[in-house]
């Protein structure tokens, strides 16, 4: 009997799915030639008023910044999890790692958004953790295994019917053969060459070695990129386990992107990573060192790569370093200009937690990495407990910075007054 109803229930699964999949199909060809998909007007929005917003107004009474910081909720946003700020300054968008993706709308500019609504209910979205937008108004969209472009997606995105492009179909971002439950948030930039590029984590804690061959060649475990139309696909950098955080240092051109490390190996080891790439090719040492330099169990015996570059930083170990920005505003004083900010997911797994803040690591005029210090703390209390799990930040056209919370689902802002 349950063996009966549990196929039942998958068969309805797969009928739903193919259905699913078989609607977004038709939706993108429609929209690939400029044609109404007929769906709905009545967009799905997120009440930005009552005891929601209420209570994590006053949950961000406990967050404690340098003097003369603020912090302030920007918008409810359910899962909210990396964020691409428009180039007009119009909207933010964000990811999600389940089926969304978010517009905040600031419609009278008093820094708070009046608007919260999904992008494109036309298309149907799988894991479309990665949003970013190239600086003559492209918005890039990297999903588990797909990576769609929406020209002009700031001023389309008012109706539900939006002009798309697939950069890479479904199912050619990696082998439909590797698509995991495991490390599937994907984040994208495009660089100073005009290229997209995107870091593919790698889904196992440490990968058998019967893996690392299939993951060189496809940069499962790296950083590749493209030409902005999906051509001339290559493995930019390897030896990365998961990154989920890039972005180029507007300076020099040089990308610079976060790593979480191996779990299971104690509480204090191996340290989470701030890297700095300046040339394609490089290898950062994964799966031979599980952080820093400290070696796994499972490759100890076998020789790590000779050039293998070690971590601008090391991060306090299983604190889940993701996403990061460089700050290129001018509200925030000289000495965060030019540096880096970046979140700390908070750890799943370690006997006291860590994280759950916003780091920042000023840069030194060689272009190394200064002293880490904590911008932001407070979403993990005293007892333990977790009020909210940062992901990203951004900075905004104004200068202050964005901070997003999937535990919670709210975007904040933190502004800077004199």
């Amino acid at each position: 009997m349950n063996r009966l109803l549990l196929s039942t229930v998958a068969v309805l699964g797969l009928l739903v799915a193919s259905a699913a999949h078989g609607q977004d199909s038709d939706n993108m060809k429609k929209l690939q030639a400029f044609q109404s998909t007929g769906t709905s007007m009545d967009f799905k929005t997120i009440d930005q008023t009552g005891k929601t917003a209420e209570q994590l107004r006053k949950n961000l009474e406990e967050i404690k910044l340098p003097d003369g910081f603020r912090i302030d909720l920007f918008a409810v946003v359910p899962d909210a999890r990396h964020m691409a700020v428009g180039p007009q300054g119009i909207a933010v968008f964000v990811g999600t790692r389940k089926q969304n993706v978010w517009v905040a709308t600031d419609r009278d500019k008093d820094r708070v958004a009046d608007e919260v609504k999904e992008l494109a209910p036309s298309i149907s979205f799988t894991i479309p953790n990665g949003v970013c937008f190239s600086k003559d108004g492209f918005l890039f969209i990297a999903e588990q295994n797909r990576v769609l472009v929406l020209p002009a997606a700031e001023f389309f995105y008012e109706s539900p019917d939006v002009a798309v492009g697939e950069v890479v179909p479904q199912g050619k971002l990696i082998p439909a053969s590797e698509e995991s439950f495991n490390h599937t948030a994907r984040v994208c930039r495009i660089g100073p060459d005009n290229k997209l590029y995107i870091a593919l984590g790698q889904p196992f804690n440490v990968p058998p070695e019967d893996k690392l061959d299939l993951f060189a060649k496809e940069g499962i475990g790296g950083i590749i990129r493209m030409d902005r139309d999906g051509k001339n696909r290559e493995v930019f950098v390897s030896g990365i386990r998961n990154s989920v955080g890039m972005q180029f240092n507007p300076a020099n051109g040089d990308l610079w992107f976060t790593d979480n490390q191996v779990d299971g190996m104690g509480d204090d080891i191996p340290p989470g990573e701030l890297n700095r790439a300046t040339k394609a090719g490089e290898n950062f040492g994964f799966p031979w060192y599980g952080g820093g330099d400290v070696r796994t169990e499972e490759y100890k015996s076998a020789e790590p790569p000779a050039d293998a570059v070690m971590p601008q930083v090391k991060f306090t170990a299983h604190a889940a370093d993701l996403g990061m920005d460089f700050y290129a505003g001018t509200m925030f004083p000289q000495k965060y200009r030019g540096g880096i900010f970046s979140a700390q997911h908070g750890s799943w797994n370690r006997t006291t937690p860590v994280g759950a803040r916003v780091m920042f690591t000023p840069l030194k005029e060689d272009g190394t990495a200064g002293e880490p210090e904590v911008f932001a703390e407070g979403w993990l209390t005293g007892s333990g407990e977790y009020i909210g799990r940062p992901v990203d930040v951004e900075t905004m056209k104004d200068g202050s910075l964005l901070v997003s919370d999937d535990l919670a689902g709210a975007v904040y802002r933190i502004s800077y007054e004199k």
